[in-house]
């Protein structure tokens, strides 16, 4: 018998969910940025640029940005000087991606189709590694956070921004109410698919709360996990340390 995976709120066989997800961003890639805007009323970028600053990439370091799909954090950490490779298992995301980078210039950036629970890449090779609102529609989470210690130099970081539960009274009502009855109206009228929208809302209800989180960041061999919240726990930075 098969395992069982959550895709959303619908609970469905392990093997089915990579193309489930795939589906769900080949369809959304083209207009995935202007919705990140219009859902979050510009503050994702607010986020990011937060989280690089907690990543503090430098000149001639090797970094792995994960799930980077269509460059958002590449972008900022290759501004550093950073040597990013850009990596994400949707074929159609880094394709976005590749462009944005030609139009801004961002000729240094490697871009590479990877699976993150099977990097191709060495043991060892990677100064840090980053992954933004991609490791809730991993298949198997605790596989992917072991390959990311894999490919970490002793001495390398890990830094995961990822939305969570907030734990602010009062405004968790609020944000539930707008995320499940909003956001699919919304991706109806600007990239014409409101399914897709949905499970994302979905999937973001069935990834683990913060602490668990850490939890499983450490069990994968990091330490020195952290974790940030960010208005109250809605969105999260969570670090490790392969030492």
């Amino acid at each position: 018998m098969n395992k069982q995976v959550s895709f959303g709120y619908e609970t469905i066989d392990a093997d089915d969910k990579a193309a489930r997800v795939g589906a769900v961003f080949s369809s959304v890639a083209k207009k995935y940025d202007v919705m990140n805007d219009a859902m979050s009323g510009g503050m994702h970028r607010l986020w990011k640029d937060k989280f690089v600053r907690r990543v503090k990439p430098r000149p001639g370091e090797q970094i792995l940005d994960m799930a980077g799909g269509t460059g958002d954090i590449a972008f900022r950490m290759a501004r550093e000087g950073a040597i990013i490779t850009v990596s994400d298992i949707n074929q159609d995301m880094l394709d976005v991606g590749i462009e944005r980078a030609m139009e801004r210039g961002y000729d240094e950036l490697v871009w590479s189709r990877q699976n993150a629970e099977e990097l191709t890449f060495p043991d060892r090779f990677f100064d840090g590694y980053t992954i933004a609102f991609g490791i809730r529609n991993v298949t198997h989470i605790d596989k992917a956070l072991a390959e990311a210690h894999r490919v970490l130099k002793h001495g390398g970081r890990f830094f995961c921004l990822e939305f969570s539960t907030t734990e602010w009274p009062g405004f968790k009502e609020v944000y539930d109410l707008y995320s499940h009855k909003l956001v699919p109206v919304i991706g109806e009228k600007i990239a014409g698919d409101a399914d897709s929208y949905r499970y994302l809302i979905e999937s973001i209800r069935r990834f683990p709360p913060m602490p668990e989180f850490e939890a499983m960041i450490r069990q994968a061999g990091f330490a020195r996990t952290k974790v940030e919240p960010i208005l109250g726990g809605l969105v999260a930075i969570h670090s490790g340390w392969k030492i």
